[in-house]
């Protein structure tokens, strides 16, 4: 690990079904020293990453393709790893249960995108 930055060797799941976006957020995942998983575009592929790898944190767009990536998220969180939604919605559009989840508003800015990755994770106090 060489410390560079805070997502230095993370896998971050990427879940986004706007081609654009998706290869925005892994140029600035990648950036950031970031390893990134996917990215991909469907809730099916979203649920097989979530389920089948080891996983740091992850992004996960609300709606991919008109279903809604909620399913991803429980399934995540049930394993313990830290996601955000990145989302053009607004926090009161989401179910109850998930107003409280952090969210990476749309349109972003790579700075803030990495930023609210790196706050997903815990900091390291030792080396």
């Amino acid at each position: 690990m060489n410390g560079h930055s805070p997502l230095a060797d993370k896998r971050i799941l990427v879940v986004e079904d706007e081609y654009f976006i998706a290869r925005d957020l892994e140029r600035a995942l990648r950036a950031a020293e970031a390893i990134v998983i996917g990215p991909v575009a469907t809730l099916e592929e979203g649920l097989d990453l979530a389920e089948t790898q080891a996983l740091d944190a992850a992004v996960l767009d609300v709606n991919l393709a008109g279903e809604r990536a909620f399913e991803i998220a429980d399934r995540l969180s049930a394993r313990h790893v830290p996601w955000t939604f990145l989302t053009g919605y607004d926090e009161w559009a989401l179910p109850v249960a998930y107003r409280s989840a952090p969210i990476v508003a749309k349109p972003f800015q790579a700075d803030r995108f990495i930023r609210a990755i790196g706050a997903l994770m815990p900091e390291k106090g030792r080396a």
